[in-house]
């Protein structure tokens, strides 16, 4: 990226997360989205896009490119990082929306086809040069990272949930539960798969299931190492997701006014990332809201002497707006290397 340019990114997939990562940026002038890797066809993507959006009449199709303004995206029938190559279209950064490709191999592969650096939209299962939750970690930027994850959308609101209070009081302990929307990878109706429970039906059940939180918080916050766990329930609703946290002080004088007023100031000094809705909300007023976290202020409850119980809203736009935050970050890292 030279100085005034705007930044050149590569997508690998087009799922939800990948259209809005490509809607998001098709309205910034910092960042182009030159080229899709995904195996489906260019009118169909071009078609969810549409029906996705609000501003669905300014993205066209001509040919193999998707066309916003004098934005024009080529797209590539491709679904493997061995397989696409990104020297060929000058990319400065890979985002890895696909939520498939996660081990260092895969991420190596990009690299390998000329990506300068990578960026998972997920958490990855193998110790990569950085995990970076905006507002937490921004300083922790190098430009030495190439593999990079932006956590999830889960991970990113309970990091700042906790980074949050723990500036301000000492937590022992913390239970949280994701009760999440239903994915893509579940199936519609009862389906055998590879777990017994995610073979049930996403549209008829409310599904227990495991979540990777936990593992990566130490990394993000290393105070909580240890003294985090998570778990999820998949319930038969599209968009909106609700972070259910029970946290357990150290102090038992801790009041929820306390916990409440320190969410308010955290989403002044994080416009964008944190918020608060004073207001009972349900998961649909959610829906097209990009923070991180939308911190519940009427769903705080103390329970005992130490537990305080916390509600959180977030939806999976915030997370996409995030992984742009990202790349911006990188990008000022590098211009100003370049610069000293």
């Amino acid at each position: 990226m030279s100085n005034g340019s705007p930044i050149r990114i590569g997508l690998m997939g087009f799922g939800q997360t990948g259209r809005q990562i490509y809607a998001l940026a098709s309205r910034s002038d910092d960042i182009e989205v030159v080229a899709i890797a995904d195996i489906g066809a260019p009118d169909i993507l071009h078609y969810l896009l549409q029906a996705e959006v609000d501003d669905s009449e300014r993205y066209t199709l001509e040919g193999n490119f998707l066309v916003c303004g004098d934005q024009r995206t080529r797209m590539v029938a491709i679904d493997r990082p061995q397989e696409m190559p990104w020297d060929v279209f000058g990319v400065d950064v890979v985002i890895d929306a696909t939520g498939i490709y996660r081990d260092r191999e895969d991420m190596q592969a990009h690299l390998d086809n000329g990506a300068p650096r990578v960026l998972l939209r997920t958490l990855p299962s193998d110790y990569i040069d950085r995990i970076i939750v905006p507002g937490i970690n921004d300083d922790q930027v190098s430009a030495d990272d190439l593999m990079i994850s932006a956590g999830s959308g889960t991970t990113s609101a309970l990091a700042l949930l906790l980074h949050t209070l723990s500036q301000q009081f000492e937590i022992e302990c913390v239970s949280m539960t994701s009760v999440h929307a239903y994915t893509s990878d579940q199936a519609l109706q009862d389906y055998a798969g590879s777990d017994f429970r995610r073979s049930r039906s996403a549209a008829e059940n409310i599904i227990p299931n495991s979540h990777e939180a936990a593992a990566w918080m130490g990394e993000i916050l290393p105070q909580f190492e240890g003294k985090v766990i998570t778990s999820a329930l998949n319930v038969p609703i599209h968009e909106g997701c609700l972070l259910d946290a029970n946290l357990v002080f150290a102090d038992s004088s801790i009041t929820v006014e306390q916990v409440n007023d320190a969410m308010r100031a955290a989403a002044k000094a994080l416009p964008g990332i944190v918020a608060v809705a004073e207001d009972p909300i349900v998961s649909s007023d959610v829906i097209g809201n990009s923070h991180s976290l939308l911190f519940d202020v009427p769903g705080t409850i103390k329970a005992g002497d130490t537990i305080i119980k916390t509600l959180s809203w977030y939806e999976n736009l915030g997370h996409a707006a995030r992984l742009l935050d990202v790349v911006r970050l990188y990008a000022t890292v590098n211009a100003a290397e370049e610069a000293a």
